[in-house]
């Protein structure tokens, strides 16, 4: 039995780990995960395109989140053939069903923009019929309850505390008389984040743990600063008469902007100006955020104050083309939230078009942007962007606000390990083999280095590389 590392190893894309038991016909064959790479639009069509494992070698998919980099190629396993279970919890199910549908849809225009436009012709990665059978793939388990995944593996869930719905993973893998336990941590959210509960380190020790290290060489702002730094960035934009615009992902980070903006408009710490979300899909998963309640944090004031989180007054959500061109015209201070969130799609392209060149604009970053992405080259603050083939002057503010990142920081992620390791110690297991994924190589190596501080055994797999459970 081993772990074999297929995506999001040495990046922070394409998150799809293997884990193999067995041999011959009593081989089995798990995926945790079957994200998308983003990224360079070759490179990572090239990467999506490559199957971690043949179809008809994998027996169950076991899902961590819903996010695109997680969850993105699962319409492709689909598409190709596969026919098993997909397991993930009740929420990511939900969100599932509008992401996967929507990045087919993207596929399919652009796939059709440049057969009419350029006579280029690229057959979508799947299509929106490919997630509606994926959606029937997918069972939702709750968190905390054992479920057989096949012969020989079990998993539970317990909360992850990075989007609606995300999970940590413990299997328990059993061959002939061997027994090992391997934690997935998926990825770890941060302690107080807005709306979804705090992480929860798996109740059980592990002889393996996949952990992600996105973070694993900073320190995050407080959750309380940034809803403080969000309050002045949204003050001083509009007392300039600009906008704030806000390259966020449609899932999660929209919904925290929002239940923030709402805090601090009760508050009276910002100004009444109007709050855009420029996004179907935004919209799409606000819905699917509101009919999940039970995963709430309900030690929260505002969760526990009123039922419509994110729906005040001062919101409106625009699903067309036409209302969202029309922000275009419109006069005065605004904040405008729209996907996506590393600006390499979707209708921030044409508000940044239109606005990263008036000084007045700020640009608020509220996450992580990875390599080749334009959302990096926004953070790097380079003078000329980009954007639809235009060269686009950078003349608006840019403010990168790292306290809403829904990643776990260095210290976080540590702490969690301990948790995880002392489970272990009260289980009578010995260390657990840590492997870092997810993760860029200078973020990995220096938490590698801290952790080997505090006498854990560290490896950093590169794709390909194989871990032996036995």
């Amino acid at each position: 039995m081993h772990i074999e590392f297929s995506g999001a190893a040495g990046e922070v894309t394409g998150s799809c780990h293997i884990l193999r038991i067995g041999t011959g016909s009593h081989a089995r064959t798990v995926l945790l995960d079957c994200g998308m790479f983003q990224g360079k639009r070759s490179e990572s069509r090239a990467k999506n395109e490559r199957l971690p494992v043949p179809v008809d070698e994998i027996d169950a998919v076991v899902l961590s989140h819903a996010h695109i980099d997680h969850a993105g190629r699962l319409p492709y396993l689909v598409a190709q053939g596969y026919r098993g279970t997909i397991w993930c919890t009740a929420a990511t199910r939900d969100l599932c069903a509008i992401m996967l549908a929507d990045s087919a849809q993207i596929q399919e225009k652009d796939a059709d923009y440049l057969a009419r436009h350029r006579d280029e012709h690229i057959e979508p990665l799947y299509r929106v019929e490919d997630a509606r059978r994926t959606q029937e793939a997918m069972i939702g388990m709750p968190y905390h309850k054992w479920f057989e995944v096949t012969d020989g593996v079990r998993a539970m869930f317990t909360e992850a505390g990075h989007i609606l719905g995300s999970a940590s993973v413990t299997l328990e893998v059993r061959e002939g008389d061997t027994f090992k336990r391997v934690v997935f941590s998926g990825d770890i959210g941060r302690s107080g984040l807005p709306i979804i509960r705090d992480p929860e380190p798996p109740p059980h020790g592990a002889d393996v743990i996949l952990c992600e290290s996105t973070y694993g060489n900073r320190d995050h702002e407080s959750v309380e600063g940034a809803r403080a730094q969000l309050a002045q960035v949204v003050r001083e934009t509009a007392a300039r008469g600009g906008r704030v615009l806000i390259p966020a992902f449609a899932v999660g980070r929209t919904q925290e902007l929002l239940y923030d903006l709402h805090a601090l408009q009760r508050a009276g710490e910002i100004p009444a100006i109007p709050i855009f979300v420029d996004s179907p899909l935004a919209t799409d998963a606000t819905s699917v955020f509101a009919m999940h309640p039970e995963v709430f944090d309900h030690s929260e004031e505002l969760v526990r104050r009123t039922t419509t989180l994110f729906d005040f007054p001062m919101v409106e959500f625009t699903r067309d083309v036409a209302a969202s061109k029309a922000l275009n015209s419109r006069h005065g201070p605004m904040i405008i939230i729209a996907a996506s969130g590393m600006v390499e799609s979707g209708r921030i392209l044409h508000h940044l078009r239109g606005g990263a060149a008036d000084a007045r604009n700020t640009i608020l970053i509220v996450g992580f942007q990875a390599e080749h992405t334009l959302g990096r080259r926004i953070v790097e603050r380079r003078p000329v962007l980009k954007i639809f083939g235009e060269e686009v002057p950078l003349a608006a503010q840019v403010v990168v606000l790292n306290g809403y990142s829904a990643h776990g920081d260095r210290g976080e992620l540590h702490r969690w390990l301990q948790a995880v390791r002392q489970h272990g110690v009260a289980d009578g297991r010995s260390r657990p083999h840590v492997y870092l994924v997810h993760g860029e190589p200078p973020a990995q190596e220096a938490f590698a280095e801290r952790l080997r501080a505090d006498d854990f055994h560290v490896t950093i797999p590169q794709p390909g590389d194989r871990a032996p459970l036995a």
